[in-house]
């Protein structure tokens, strides 16, 4: 051990070279460099830090990173004096890359397991103490051991040795004093002898060159209910080869390591292994407040020289939210004064950030968490309240007294209340609370509507009940009001309705009030009779004795032809104007009068087919008609039997008839009379058969042969064919014999 005003470089021969300047370097395989410059202080303490997913710094100032996800020794005794052991139990915490993050240290000492513990790897930490097992509330105190949280960190000291461990979501440290564990520590934080050289080294003294090595060989068995298998061959001794590192674009908070923001601190610690910490856990995990780890670590190392800096303002990822009545600070007390110390209290004086009371306030106790600008007591809703302070909480009187340092209530003394008697209906007794002072009571009369008496809601006919609560009562009473109506025989009328009073007579609901009943008057006068009809119409009187007047009766059609009224009568024609081709008509089915109206529809008519003089219009004028060419009245044959009698003529003769169309179509001139020009014959000659009978008769037969057909006006439903010859006779086809 070298002097404190001292300082050496060692190399791996363990070769010391004191400097002026009071600082040293060491050197392991060209690749690591110490961070702190400890010699000064390693007189007093041996310093072991981590962080991230994690990196180490041992008690001699080696920077190394391992990823393991077991329990480990981080520090035990290697020749057990003070009975003390220190793990850390670490965890895969990324869900994208395989690194591990400390979740927990435990602290063996005096026979008691204190667990630091942090649930929340991302964002605020979420720290818990346990004392085997058992979840603790601090500040705690038990067997030598003190736990205090900060806010940010859970802090364990152990007074009578003078140690200090320091555990939160960004890492840890511990703080060992050299005259107690000086040459006696292995583990994960190295040997505190200030050599470097040792610092990887396995259980039972074998050194290694690599220290992530070395950790695999300190597994925890039996503690936190892990079993962790380490490797049963030695790692090969030597410089062995450097895993090629794939580049990476930090996050850029990580240079404020570097800059001005921490310039005081570097001629103490330097901030090279937190630069390259923090460039790793950058790039291998996707939570990027992992960066908070190595500024927050590298903050915590420059405390350990009296080295301030309030650092988490220069960055967004790290801002630290207080509530209302605290204030943030980088450096202060991890136990701050409260009300309760005594000056016999032996404390943790460690500096440390988080939230504390402002200035020119205190805690109220280690409990509460309450600033107060005095001390004294605190009321059941956490209020301080001074010394002698009197208050009402509760409906008790309380005073915050010196003496005991409590506040004392007793129940507030109220006035008895004066009696009062409830006699009307819905009323009844009740206590209730004295508007003029909340915390006493008064008797009062309280209006239950349940305690009423049932109501009789029935009212003459024309009114209607209306409830009310007269002024004072509780229970309601019913009104009956007039509903402004009319009243006879107990029927209600709205007014202007007619009433049925009298026959014959007409009443009628009106407005006028009768003053008495409050009910509206019923006026009546006789019945008037309007005779008067509208043209088509005739007043019939009536039959019924219960009718005191006729009715209008249709005896007419009424028909309006471009804004004319015309009358007509039932079987009447009306024509119109339209080329005498539209009609109208008047019948009467099952005694209403209907009108129809119907348009003569022409027949296609063709110029080029009629006989040369024969065109003409139809007897109405309505429709244009000639005699076809093809279709004209003349002779037409049939070859067939003649039969007369029971009697055929032996072969078959040709008969002649008319046939044909005329130049003339049916005119009716009136109901139930046409007259048509219908083709007939205009000469006949008689001609004569021999007949054979069913007897075996023969007879002579003489029967019309036609000759000649022409159109002749005729009546043409009037008979006169001869019965042998088959007639076709509708009105454009028809035939006259002479």
């Amino acid at each position: 051990m070298s002097n404190i005003n001292n300082s050496c470089t060692y190399s791996i021969n363990n070769s010391c070279t004191y400097s002026i300047n009071n600082s040293y370097t060491y050197s392991i395989n060209n690749s690591y460099t110490d961070s702190i410059l400890r010699l000064p202080r390693m007189g007093a303490i041996c310093f072991c830090e981590g962080w991230g997913d994690p990196h180490y710094i041992t008690f001699d100032g080696l920077f190394y990173s391992y990823q393991g996800n077991c329990t480990y020794v981080l520090m035990e005794e290697i020749r057990p004096q003070h009975h003390l052991k220190i793990y850390i139990d670490n965890v895969f915490c990324d869900p994208t890359e395989l690194v591990s993050c400390p979740r927990s240290i435990i602290v063996s000492y005096n026979n008691q397991v204190i667990t630091l513990k942090n649930h929340n790897f991302i964002g605020g930490a979420d720290l818990e103490a346990l004392k085997d097992d058992v979840k603790l509330r601090p500040p705690f105190a038990s067997n030598g051991v003190r736990v205090v949280n900060s806010g940010l960190d859970l802090i364990l000291k152990i007074p009578q040795l003078d140690i200090v461990v320091i555990f939160g979501a960004t890492g840890f440290s511990i703080n060992l004093p050299f005259k107690h564990f000086g040459n006696n520590t292995q583990g994960h934080c190295g040997t505190c002898n200030n050599n470097v050289a040792d610092d990887c080294m396995l259980p039972g003294g074998i050194l290694v060159d690599d220290c992530a090595a070395m950790a695999n060989y300190w597994p925890a068995n039996d503690v936190n209910k892990e079993n962790c298998s380490k490797p049963t061959a030695i790692p090969t001794v030597g410089p062995g080869i450097k895993p090629t590192i794939k580049p990476c674009q930090a996050h850029p908070d990580c240079e404020l390591l570097r800059s001005e923001l921490f310039q005081e601190c570097h001629p103490y610690v330097s901030p090279e292994n937190f630069l390259l910490g923090c460039q790793y856990d950058s790039c291998h995990m996707s939570n990027t407040s992992v960066v908070c780890a190595s500024l927050q670590s590298y903050a915590r190392a420059c405390s350990q020289f009296g080295i301030c800096i309030n650092w988490r303002n220069n960055t967004m990822l790290c801002n630290i939210e207080c509530s209302e009545d605290k204030v943030f600070k980088p450096c202060g007390p991890a136990e701050p004064p409260t009300c309760d110390d005594e000056p016999e209290d032996i404390k943790i004086i460690v500096r440390t950030e988080g939230c504390f009371c402002p200035e020119g306030t205190m805690l109220f106790n280690k409990q509460s968490g309450v600033c107060v600008e005095k001390c004294g007591c605190l009321d059941s809703f956490g209020t301080p309240r001074e010394f002698d302070e009197v208050f009402q909480y509760n409906c008790e009187e309380c005073v915050c007294e010196w003496a005991s340092i409590s506040v004392i209530c007793k129940p507030k003394q109220c006035p008895d209340p004066n009696p009062q008697s409830c006699s009307e209906p819905g009323f009844v007794l009740v206590n209730t609370t004295d508007p003029s002072e909340p915390c006493c009571n008064k008797q009062v009369c309280k209006c239950e509507i349940t305690m009423c008496p049932p109501l009789d809601k029935k009212c003459n006919i024309g009114h209607s009940p209306e409830m009310e609560v007269p002024e004072g009562k509780c229970c309601p009473e019913i009104k009956c009001v007039p509903k402004g109506v009319c009243v006879h025989k107990n029927q209600e009328y709205e007014p202007g309705a007619i009433i049925p009073v009298v026959d014959c007579q007409e009443c009628t609901c009106t407005w006028d009030m009768d003053p008495n009943s409050q009910l509206f008057k019923i006026r009546c006068g006789f019945v008037q009779c309007n005779e008067n009809c509208d043209p088509g119409y005739e007043y019939i009187d009536s039959n019924n004795d219960n009718d005191c007047c006729g009715k209008c009766v249709q005896t007419h059609c009424i028909i309006n032809v471009n804004g004319t009224t015309h009358i007509l009568k039932e079987g009447a024609v009306l024509p119109t104007t339209n080329q005498g081709c539209d009609r109208i008509t008047c019948t009467k089915v099952n005694g209403q009068f209907i009108t129809d109206n119907y348009r003569i529809q022409c027949p296609p008519f063709n110029m080029s087919n009629c006989q040369p003089g024969t065109y003409q219009l139809s007897v109405d004028g309505c429709c244009p008609v000639c005699v076809d060419q093809n279709k004209g009245c003349q002779v037409k044959t049939v070859h067939d039997f003649i039969l007369h009698k029971e009697c055929q003529s032996e072969r078959k003769i040709d008969l002649t008839f008319c046939e044909g169309d005329c130049s003339s179509s049916s005119m009716y001139s009136e109901l139930g009379v046409s007259i048509c020009r219908c083709c007939q014959a205009t000469r006949t000659s008689n001609r004569t058969v021999a007949l054979g009978c069913v007897n075996g008769d023969k007879v002579t037969h003489t029967y019309v042969h036609v000759e000649q057909c022409g159109c002749s006006k005729t009546n043409c439903h009037s008979s006169g064919v001869s019965q042998h010859i088959l007639l076709k006779t509708p009105c454009k086809r028809s035939l006259r014999l002479p």
